[in-house]
């Protein structure tokens, strides 16, 4: 992880649109090349986030997730930032849109039945891979221009070696239904098609 002084910092995010901020101040933001800067707010010294921030479980998660085939972001630096008490994370972000996006524009592909499907076999692939995400929700699933789902806001996700036990597997789909709309869209209609595809796509890879 990089030291970025203040005036570097200052530097590389003049111009910048500030996609997301809190009450604690800014979050993301897109530079000027387009690429995206994500900074972590540095919390109290007695914290797992003091030996292993953020921004570097971003990185690490996103190698992972590369290295399994799964679309994700791509990072292109770590930095510290003492004069901000801020770690960073650069990257080029994932092309597309995500789920919840498409969802409220309407798009007449998420209303079929198929992008449901597919949905259900790509959680269905993250659990046998391993990948147990906790901000597994639409907001955080890109449809690629390719038309492949991967995975953005990753610092928060565990990527083990063997496939997710069932009672992981029933928390993260939790996680999966917690907003109203999500829920709403994911079973529109009594529509099977989510769950019929991951039971599908889980009991092929435990026959294999």
């Amino acid at each position: 992880m990089q030291t970025l002084e203040h005036d570097d910092y200052l530097a590389l995010r003049a111009g910048a649109q500030v996609l997301e901020r809190d009450r604690h101040g800014d979050k993301v933001l897109q530079l000027t090349d387009g690429s995206y800067l994500k900074l972590f707010r540095r919390k109290r010294l007695l914290s797992s986030t003091a030996w292993y921030p953020y921004a570097q479980r971003f990185a690490d998660n996103a190698q992972v997730l590369a290295e399994r085939n799964i679309p994700c972001p791509y990072v292109i630096g770590l930095y510290r930032i003492p004069g901000a008490r801020r770690d960073a994370v650069h990257y080029h972000p994932l092309a597309g849109r995500t789920l919840r996006e498409l969802i409220r524009a309407d798009a007449d592909i998420m209303g079929t039945a198929g992008m449901r499907e597919q949905l259900g076999r790509f959680v269905a692939g993250l659990h046998e891979a391993g990948i147990y995400f906790r901000s597994l929700h639409l907001g955080n699933i890109v449809l690629t221009p390719e038309g492949e789902l991967g995975l953005i806001d990753i610092a928060d996700l565990r990527a083990g070696r063997r496939p997710l036990p069932p009672h992981r597997r029933r928390r993260n789909l939790q996680h999966l239904l917690r907003d109203e709309a999500d829920r709403a869209w994911l079973h529109a209609g009594g529509d099977p098609a989510f769950d019929a595809a991951y039971q599908r796509r889980a009991l092929e890879r435990a026959q294999q």
